[in-house]
């Protein structure tokens, strides 16, 4: 019983320790920028037909935080929220671990400026590619800073935000809504919903792709994304998945120790959606797909995974640090 009561007591005291060094952290590095930028508001048939005319202009906010030690021409890594929304606490702490190796991280709220502050309970509230766009007009505005290396800036999203870390690798949407002035050095999807077949969905960039998803995964199973991204690869793109045994949904996110269903939350992992003609159709129905198909469930799980988020961490600094030469 001693030794448990100091294994406690040091337990306690290490925890309070790293606080403090977070403290300090945050203490000495610049403050929060808050910047906007403008962006289109469209749904999944406008995007997927490139019907810019039918789009609202939206100016989304976000807050862009450069590392302490911070000088001109730094890496930067836009990141990108799930349905919960900018409430998330989960883009900020990659935002710490990212800021500490020397990169810049802007977290958008993709949300907000489109009146919602979460769409988890109504999926449909938001185009599921309304997140590309949000994102190459990020790439603009940390591209024209000169604080900034406009050749390494990369994506990086969660769940509803990995849809666009993920696809917006394309090429067929780099060219209908990219950035003139710098291409995506590298895309970090996290456990997104990859049940789709989109047209041209295996040419991509050159960029590397990143992929990392729980086994566990019910709100988006993992075997669609290991299927795209394994299919990418033997195309002879630079894609790789790596899956946590045993990790839920969120499993990077420690406010969620214990397994917790979201009674009110929707999901389609019982869906697959095909692209035809511009047009997202159920592949069960072969009608237009809707939330309210009957293939759409409610009761999703997430649950943080401490093994499996020092493991993506430590990955995705090993990543970081060759991608972007950082020293």
């Amino acid at each position: 019983m001693e030794y448990l009561r100091l294994a406690n007591v040091l337990g306690a005291a290490l925890f309070v320790f790293l606080g403090t060094i977070d403290e300090v952290l945050a203490q000495s590095a610049p403050p929060d920028e808050d910047v906007t930028f403008s962006s289109l508001t469209m749904t999944d048939e406008q995007f997927l037909k490139g019907d810019r005319a039918g789009a609202k202009s939206v100016t989304l906010t976000a807050k862009l935080r450069l590392p302490s030690s911070s000088q001109a021409g730094v890496p930067a890594v836009i990141l990108l929220h799930g349905s919960d929304g900018p409430a998330s606490a989960l883009p900020w702490n990659w935002a710490k671990v990212l800021n500490r190796i020397g990169i810049a991280t802007l977290l958008i709220d993709s949300y907000s400026g489109r009146g919602f502050e979460e769409i988890f309970t109504d999926q449909g509230r938001v185009g599921e590619f309304n997140n590309i766009v949000d994102t190459y007009r990020a790439l603009d505005l940390l591209a024209s800073d000169p604080r900034i290396d406009p050749t390494r800036i990369a994506v990086m999203g969660f769940s509803r935000g990995g849809i666009a870390a993920l696809y917006s690798s394309m090429t067929r949407f780099e060219e209908l809504y990219g950035s003139d002035k710098a291409t995506l050095a590298a895309h970090l999807p996290f456990y997104p919903p990859c049940n789709f077949a989109l047209e041209g969905e295996l040419d991509v960039g050159t960029a590397p792709i990143r992929a990392f998803h729980g086994e566990a995964d019910v709100w988006n199973p993992v075997p669609p994304c290991r299927d795209y991204v394994d299919r990418l690869e033997a195309a002879g793109h630079d894609a790789t998945i790596t899956i946590y045994p045993a990790a839920h949904h969120a499993f990077d996110h420690p406010g969620s120790p214990s397994y917790n269903a979201k009674d009110d939350a929707q999901t389609s992992r019982k869906c697959f959606r095909r692209e035809e003609g511009g047009r997202l159709i159920n592949a069960d129905s072969g009608q237009p797909f809707s939330w309210k198909d009957a293939c759409v469930e409610i009761g999703p799980a997430v649950q943080y995974n401490s093994a499996a988020a020092d493991a993506a961490e430590k990955r995705v600094k090993e990543f970081f640090a060759r991608a972007f030469n950082l020293k």
